[in-house]
């Protein structure tokens, strides 16, 4: 006979006797499990482990200069204010000494600019608009340097513009000058009295003066010879008289201190070693600004030191807890036991105490400028004494703080490298996990076949207990027929 669910045959619960045996079954199963999950915390573990170093790392790294620089350069900033701010402003770098300075400033850099006459405005233009017909031709832009009264051609800086009858207009001009990409701008300008052609020299100074030529064609005037401008004589076809839209070169012209000084921008370096000044505004007769530039040998290596001490105990910490056992709750770190953890211990701590600067100096040991260590491990920046050992020797304050920069950043890849302790002790764990996972799925086939061999045992047992109730059924009904039954 068919039994249609286990059980259903004889009345017993041999789903509920399968299902203990199974339990039963599972149990090596499921240690196999525990064992995985414990070797995942272990790995997650690791990983935080090897974070906390890796930022120690990196705050380590922190105290070291960059290439070419030295200790002492590194946590020297220079800075530089004006007193008055509208007339200039400074920066301050390497090279710049403290101190305070008189800045006089009677000129400021200009570019020259060039503007074309206009209608009505002597003298006389015949262009009213953008695209009034000029001539075709050449004009020769060139660029030096007008000094007392002479002027030095750079010819390597000059624009030949060419003019034909597809341009030949103001705008056409103007859009060929453009084109070149030189050392001008051209623009046009349409106010009350007519168009006005504009150029402006991209660079200030008196050595980026204009010099405009239209050469003879064939002996003759240039029919652009209008647009001529001599730079010595300030005379043309155009004109930097600012009441007409132009502008003369100018250098900038201060004092410092007294000292006569010329630029040709307003962003002046060299002048005042290792200070930057850009000058805005020119200042009042016989009423100086004053510069103040200072240095600074405390703050930069102060913010250093700190990050270092906060890594440290960050990462110090860590190691603790992940190796610590609580008595009170009964609860183990991940790493609770584990040689790695002790050697990450052992390691941060001797680079601590062995770290020294060499040399003979004072200044050897971090304790020297004012960094200590409790018992239970945790550095303590003490920022009084480390200003008075920068006080008393700043080259070696530096110098040891170099060395334990060097000592932490390299010392620690033999942990957080990708061949460090931390990776191969996370890969053999993580070999056991894949070996486990072979294991689970060789107990969860073997478990399936005992499985289904209870299921056939059981199942003929609810059929051999079924027909042995239907039989006893049909010989209680047999007897109950027999006379004196009963």
């Amino acid at each position: 006979m068919a039994i249609s669910s286990l059980g259903a045959g004889s009345g017993l619960d041999l789903n509920g006797i399968l299902n203990s045996l199974m339990a039963a079954e599972q149990q090596p199963l499921i240690k196999l499990q525990t064992q995985e999950a414990s070797y995942q915390a272990r790995i997650s573990a690791l990983g935080s482990l090897k974070g906390a170093l890796s930022a120690l790392q990196t705050a380590a790294a922190g105290l070291l200069p960059a290439s070419g620089q030295t200790a002492a350069e590194k946590y020297t900033t220079y800075s530089a204010t004006v007193a008055d701010s509208a007339i200039a402003s400074a920066s301050a770098s390497k090279g710049a000494v403290a101190g305070t300075y008189a800045l006089e400033v009677s000129k400021l850099a200009q570019n020259q600019r060039l503007a074309t006459a206009t209608l009505g405005t002597p003298p006389a233009s015949p262009y009213a608009n953008a695209d009034a017909a000029i001539g075709e031709g050449t004009l020769a832009i060139k660029f030096g340097e007008l000094k007392d009264g002479a002027y030095t051609v750079d010819a390597a800086r000059t624009l030949n513009i060419t003019i034909d009858s597809t341009n030949n207009t103001l705008g056409g001009l103007r859009d060929a000058i453009n084109a070149k990409n030189g050392g001008v701008t051209a623009t046009i300008i349409n106010g009350t009295a007519g168009a006005q052609l504009v150029l402006t020299a991209k660079e200030s100074g008196n050595k980026n003066v204009m010099q405009i030529e239209a050469p003879d064609v064939g002996g003759l005037p240039s029919p652009l010879a209008g647009f001529a401008f001599d730079p010595v004589t300030a005379s043309g076809g155009f004109t930097q008289d600012p009441a007409q839209g132009g502008m003369a070169a100018q250098d900038a012209e201060f004092k410092l201190n007294g000292i006569a000084a010329t630029s040709s921008t307003n962003s002046i370096s060299g002048v005042l070693e290792g200070v930057t000044l850009t000058l805005s505004k020119v200042t009042e007769v016989d009423k100086p600004t004053r510069i103040t530039v200072s240095t600074n040998t405390t703050s930069q290596l102060t913010t250093a030191l700190t990050a270092f001490v906060k890594g440290y105990n960050d990462a110090n910490k860590t190691v603790s807890e992940l190796g610590a056992y609580d008595a009170e709750t009964k609860k183990a770190g991940p790493l609770q036991g584990q040689a790695i953890v002790r050697s990450a211990q052992n390691l941060i701590r001797n680079l601590v105490f062995s770290t020294t600067a060499g040399g003979s100096g004072n200044i050897q040991r971090l304790s020297d400028i004012g960094i200590s260590i409790d018992k239970s491990g945790a550095l303590a920046l003490d920022s009084s004494k480390l200003n008075k050992a920068l006080e008393a020797d700043y080259e070696g304050v530096t110098r040891l703080v170099e060395k334990v920069g060097n000592a932490f950043k390299t010392g620690l890849d033999s942990m957080t490298s990708s061949t460090g302790t931390i990776s191969s002790v996370t890969d053999n764990v993580k070999n056991m996990i894949k070996g486990l996972g072979e294991r689970g799925e060789i107990l969860q086939a073997r478990i399936a076949r005992i499985e289904e061999r209870y299921r056939a045992q059981f199942s003929a047992l609810d059929t051999t207990i079924a027909g042995m109730k239907q039989t006893s059924s049909y010989l209680t009904q047999q007897l109950a027929s027999l006379p004196g039954f009963g």
